[in-house]
């Protein structure tokens, strides 16, 4: 099971944090990633890490601004969100995906967190 949290209402500009708790699985034999949904569109790719966290992958429309990590000891994902815009609102999932790598695509990956919402007012 993944468990997102961190989500919340920020105005634009600013920061937050989103977490990933894992249970129930392997976390260390997992790519992780984030995607988001914003509302009327299909799941987007945000963010990935490798199992290890020697590797990651950014969507074009967040790089620079968003940076993932995890910490396999907690069995945690993370995204830090920096420079907000309100175009960054959205439902934000936690997802893992067998094998250790990562990749953008939605379908690529097994299982899914329940999402948690980013509001981001202008």
């Amino acid at each position: 099971q993944l468990q997102a949290s961190g989500g919340g209402l920020v105005q634009a500009g600013g920061s937050l944090r989103l977490s990933c708790a894992a249970s129930g699985l392997t976390f260390s034999s997992y790519g992780m990633g984030w995607f988001r949904q914003l509302p009327g569109k299909e799941r987007e790719f945000a963010a990935a890490i490798r199992w290890s966290g020697s590797s990651t992958g950014y969507a074009d429309s967040v790089k620079g601004r968003f940076t993932i990590s995890r910490d396999n000891s907690k069995n945690t994902v993370y995204l830090q969100m920096n420079s907000l815009k309100p175009e960054d609102t959205a439902v934000y999932y936690c997802a893992a995906k067998r094998g250790f790598t990562w990749t953008s695509l939605p379908s690529d990956y097994d299982h899914w967190g329940q999402g948690t919402l980013v509001t981001v007012s202008s």
